[in-house]
């Protein structure tokens, strides 16, 4: 069921669009997030997604609509501006992306060195990067390089990361991807503890059904370039629409 209209999203995206030369990946996307849900936008393989939360971030600049967060408008942001908000952004990258010359300490002390002093945190980088570890179960691991760890427990440790300044929002750009069965289950349940813990608001993408399924509050499909459908999972699974149809059988 969808949010009433009265309640301002946290994120909303209008009329999102890019291209690359001829190619119009996104074609007036729209999307809103509200406070505390989990939203998962779902795809085929090049179907945008990652396009979109690349703008999002500011990764890739949109060709035309507006995004706005917390009620900033980002396309007329100047960059300090920009890198305060992005502050209250956790961002899971697709395949962890830890610097490999880097500790895991290291990996999450980077962007303390960068925005502590902005946010006014008191606290030591070393309390702040143990909470976030054991947030995630990996304390133990905070010496290791990222050779030395197993896929599942990288995206533990990026995910300890995008936490490391307490954000409001996190966007999870498909967190289950490349994982076993076993490990993905692990993610995704570690992916609903820390919203209960922290309350924080979750935009994840993804094409991986059962993750849709288990933390989705609403679920956009995102088809030709626009929002084609939204919903909650029980809803969609219903639908009689081919294009429905066709994704959550595949």
């Amino acid at each position: 069921m969808n949010k009433p209209t009265h309640i301002k999203p946290v994120l909303e995206l209008k009329g999102l669009q890019k291209s690359f030369g001829d190619n119009h990946v996104l074609k007036g996307f729209d999307l809103r997030l509200f406070e505390g849900e989990n939203l998962v936008v779902m795809g085929k393989s090049g179907s945008g997604k990652s396009v979109m939360i690349k703008c999002l971030v500011g990764l890739l600049q949109a060709d035309g609509g507006s995004i706005h967060i917390r009620n900033h408008d980002i396309t007329t942001l100047g960059q300090k501006e920009l890198d305060v908000l992005r502050t209250e952004i956790g961002f899971l990258f697709q395949g962890s992306a830890l610097y490999d010359s880097m500790t895991v300490r290291e990996n999450l002390e980077f962007p303390l060195r960068r925005h502590k002093a902005k946010l006014n945190i008191t606290e030591t980088n070393e309390v702040l990067v143990l909470e976030a570890l054991e947030s995630v179960g990996l304390a133990h691991a905070i010496d290791l390089m990222p050779e030395e760890l197993s896929g599942g427990m990288k995206r533990r440790v990026a995910l300890a990361r995008a936490l490391i300044l307490k954000p409001k929002i996190i966007l999870y750009d498909e967190p289950t991807t490349g994982l076993d069965p076993i490990t993905s289950n692990e993610i995704i349940q570690l992916m609903r503890s820390i919203q209960k813990k922290y309350g924080t608001s979750s935009l994840i993408i993804t094409h991986d059904v059962d993750c849709a399924r288990v933390i989705s509050n609403r679920i956009i499909l995102l088809i030709d370039g626009i929002n084609y459908i939204e919903g909650t999972y029980e809803e969609l699974i219903q639908s009689n629409d081919p294009e429905v149809k066709a994704f959550f059988k595949s």
